[in-house]
C-alpha cells in the first residue's frame, strides 16, 4: 500500500473529529491543519487496517449502488428486454424463465458459451426460453455479420446462421465473404440476405438492440439477464443459480 495515500475527505473528517475532541472538551487550544494531518497521518499509519476496511465498504457500496441501478434500468426496459417482438429466441414461449444474451460474434468467451447457452430450454426440461440481442461492441465485420443473423432471421434461419458464425475457429474466419458462403451453405438467398442487410428495417432492429444495452450497461460480452438480474461474462454457476432461484421462487 502507498503510504502517501490520502485519506477520503468522509475518513479524514471522522478521524480528524476524534483527535479534536479531547481538546474541545478541555477547551484546549485549537490544532492547526497540518497537526491535524500529522496526526491523522500517524494514527493511520500505525492502523492501516482502517483504510483496508474503508475501501472494502466503498467498494461495497458502489457495487450495490450499481446492482439498484441496474435493477431500476431492467424494470424500466422489461418489455424491450424480454418480450420484444422482433427478437429471435428458442425455447417455449410460455417458458417461466426468460435468459436474455447480448453478444458479439467476434467476441471469444461468447464463442465457447454459445452451445451451452443454446442447450438451456433443453437442460432445464423447457422452463428456459433464450433470447439472442445482437451487441456487436467490436464494430466493423461484427456489425456486418449481426445484421446478416438477424436478415437470415427473416428467412427463418436466425439461430442456423448464428451458430455457425459462433462456430467458426478464429475471428479472422468472420469476413464478408465467409458470410455469403455460409448464407449459401444454409440454404439462404443471399441476394435477398444482402438486400435485407442494408434495409432501414433491419439497421433499426439491431440500432435498437445496442440502444438497450447501453441503457443497461453491457459494458461486454457476453452480458445476461434473468429476471431482476445481470451477469457479465460467461459465469455459468451464477446463471444457472439465478436461473435456479426464480424458478424455485
Amino acid at each position: 500500500m502507498n503510504r502517501s495515500l490520502r485519506l477520503s475527505p468522509l475518513l479524514a473528517l471522522a478521524v480528524s473529529g476524534l483527535v479534536l475532541l479531547p481538546a474541545c472538551a478541555q477547551g484546549g487550544s485549537k490544532p492547526d491543519k497540518a497537526e491535524i494531518e500529522k496526526i491523522v497521518e500517524e494514527y493511520i499509519l500505525a492502523n492501516p487496517e482502517i483504510i483496508e476496511r474503508a475501501l472494502v465498504a466503498l467498494t461495497e457500496k458502489e457495487r450495490q449502488a450499481q446492482a439498484d441501478a441496474t435493477k431500476a434500468a431492467i424494470a424500466d426496459s422489461k418489455d424491450a428486454l424480454y418480450n420484444h417482438a422482433g427478437d429471435y429466441s428458442i425455447g417455449p414461449a410460455d417458458a417461466p424463465i426468460t435468459v436474455v444474451e447480448f453478444f458479439d460474434y467476434r467476441c471469444g468467451y461468447c464463442k465457447r458459451s454459445a452451445a451451452w447457452t443454446t442447450k438451456l430450454p433443453e437442460t432445464y426440461d423447457g422452463q428456459v426460453r433464450v433470447v439472442f440481442k445482437e451487441y456487436p461492441i467490436f464494430g466493423g465485420i461484427s456489425e456486418t455479420a449481426a445484421l446478416a443473423a438477424l436478415s437470415a432471421g427473416r428467412q427463418g434461419k436466425y439461430l442456423e446462421l448464428h451458430m455457425a458464425f459462433m462456430n467458426l475457429k478464429s475471428n479472422d474466419e468472420l469476413t464478408e465473404e465467409k458470410i455469403d458462403e455460409l448464407a449459401l451453405k444454409l440454404g439462404l438467398d443471399v441476394q435477398r440476405l444482402r438486400s435485407d442487410m442494408k434495409s432501414d428495417a433491419v439497421k433499426q432492429q439491431l440500432a435498437e438492440m445496442q440502444a438497450l444495452g447501453r441503457k443497461l450497461n453491457v459494458g461486454g460480452t457476453p452480458g445476461y439477464f434473468i429476471g431482476d438480474q445481470a451477469v457479465e461474462g460467461a459465469n455459468f454457476p451464477k446463471i444457472e443459480e439465478a436461473i435456479r432461484a426464480d424458478l424455485e421462487g
